[in-house]
């Protein structure tokens, strides 16, 4: 059975990595003074109470600490069933414990709080991160994603320890345990926050440190809203993570795009009599009483053709999403969207952005990268003025959807940009309003459009692009 006291040391740390990654220092100090006090009885060096010393560097300044921080995978590891693990050294586990809370302290400590971000403090973090993965016997970046080789689903749903990862019970018996999704995603969120302290103009100047910015939705708001302040080598390495975040979601909205089911097939258009046209089984089918018993063979009079051809006249889609800071996602998303519908036939597309001013970026729809590097987020919204720029576009109103992604907390009176759209709608233009298409959870919209549009048999879309994606297909096909 363990020792009472040096069960109480351990706890004593773990009171300590609370208060520190809660942001109780005062409250934690009486812990900190015996935490040094213990720390110089099991002769480990002061740093490894510091969490603005990176595990890295403490290791390479103090090799001796090693095995106690590659002895943490071990501790953590469920024993076979059936099989006791054996008790640990007290001395042992209680230096382990101290270099599990020293992970945990540069990962989520206090220097994840400060104020602002330097270039070196993001570095370290992610050092930090990777030396968390590495002790817990986890794949490289399976944690952060962008943080590996293997990319942000590295070892999603099968790495990590059990005090992490999977399902069940804690050690109490009925604390639900953290598993591998959730922490990736705390992290996540903890980068995104730290980017957004950094003086990232600092990090983007030094091609090592921008290598290792993980293209994310907030990194790329940042550098929209800063590239016009770049030059040189930060506005190079800015273009290359804008555009890696643009290709990779492209290549996952294109499979959703292609995989959507379309429109109905024209049947009053004669099918081609051509060989890759023929229905074999349908021209086998009917001609099956002209089969002779006598010679075994199928006499086929007459040949079945499938029917492929569609309605020829152009459809078009017409695109106006607000550019404030608020909707940048929607602003990504939809920009390649566009780009997408671009290359189907017969779909014309426009592309518009506003904000109080409006931006016509239809010459470039088809490449959402040089669409975006043209955007000026903003902050404010004046829906009429986008809308009179909409309207002009519009060539026939009975073949064109209008697809409107704003929050519609509009600048100044929210009536004239309602009265614009009913005037579209009845037009016959099917017109599309879209709150959100990013599927992150709770987005907010302006309450009273939302009850304006839905009494007029338009209803404000949110959630997964998904749903987008299946309301265009049904439209343009």
């Amino acid at each position: 059975m363990p020792d009472p006291v040096v069960l109480n040391q351990r706890q004593m740390l773990y009171w300590r990595l609370l208060a520190a990654t809660s942001g109780l220092e005062e409250a934690g100090s009486a812990f900190e003074a015996t935490a040094v006090e213990l720390a110089d009885r099991l002769e480990l060096p002061p740093a490894i109470l510091d969490p603005g010393i990176g595990v890295d560097v403490l290791l390479h300044r103090h090799p001796k600490l090693k095995p106690h921080f590659d002895a943490i995978q071990g501790c953590l590891q469920e024993s076979p069933e059936g099989a006791a693990a054996p008790p640990p050294d007290d001395e042992v586990d209680l230096r382990r414990t101290f270099a599990y809370s020293k992970l945990l302290l540069n990962v989520f400590g206090p220097n994840t709080r400060s104020p602002s971000c330097s270039a070196a403090q993001y570095n370290q973090w992610c050092q930090d991160v990777a030396a968390l993965e590495r002790c817990m016997g986890m794949a490289p970046g399976s944690l952060r994603p962008g943080g590996g080789a293997s990319g942000g689903e590295a070892g999603a749903g099968r790495g990590g320890p059990p005090g992490l990862g999977g399902s069940g019970f804690g050690v109490s018996g009925n604390a639900p345990r953290i598993d591998d999704r959730q922490l990736r995603e705390e992290l996540t969120a903890m980068e995104s926050d730290l980017v957004k302290r950094m003086d990232l103009r600092e990090v983007l100047k030094d091609d090592r440190l921008a290598a290792q910015l993980t293209p994310t939705p907030a990194l790329v708001e940042q550098l929209l809203r800063d590239k016009s302040n770049l030059t040189g080598p930060a506005l190079a390495n800015a273009r290359r993570l804008i555009k890696k975040y643009v290709d990779d979601l492209a290549a996952v909205l294109k499979k959703q795009v292609f995989g959507a089911k379309t429109g109905v097939i024209d049947r009053s258009v004669t099918p081609r009599r051509v060989y890759r046209n023929l229905d074999l089984k349908r021209t086998i089918w009917k001609n099956l009483p002209n089969y002779n018993p006598e010679d075994g063979r199928l006499y086929v009079d007459r040949l079945f053709y499938r029917h492929t051809a569609r309605k020829s006249l152009n459809k078009y889609l017409i695109v106006v999403v607000d550019q404030s800071g608020s909707m940048v996602d929607a602003m990504v998303q939809c920009a390649i969207l566009a780009s997408i519908f671009a290359t189907l036939p017969r779909v014309v597309v426009s592309l518009v952005a506003f904000d109080t001013n409006v931006i016509d970026l239809t010459p470039w729809a088809a490449d959402p990268f040089e669409s975006l590097m043209r955007t000026d987020l903003g902050g404010g919204n004046d829906g009429p003025k986008a809308m009179l720029h909409a309207r002009g576009l519009i060539v026939d109103p009975r073949r064109t959807t209008m697809v409107w992604i704003s929050d519609f907390y509009e600048f100044h009176n929210d009536r004239p940009l309602f009265e614009m759209i009913k005037a579209v709608k009845q037009s016959g233009v099917h017109f599309v309003p879209v709150g959100s298409v990013s599927g992150r959870g709770y987005f907010s919209v302006n309450e009273w459009f939302r009850k304006q549009l839905k009494g007029i048999g338009l209803p404000v879309l949110t959630g997964n692009i998904k749903k987008l994606i299946v309301e265009l297909k049904k439209q343009l096909n």
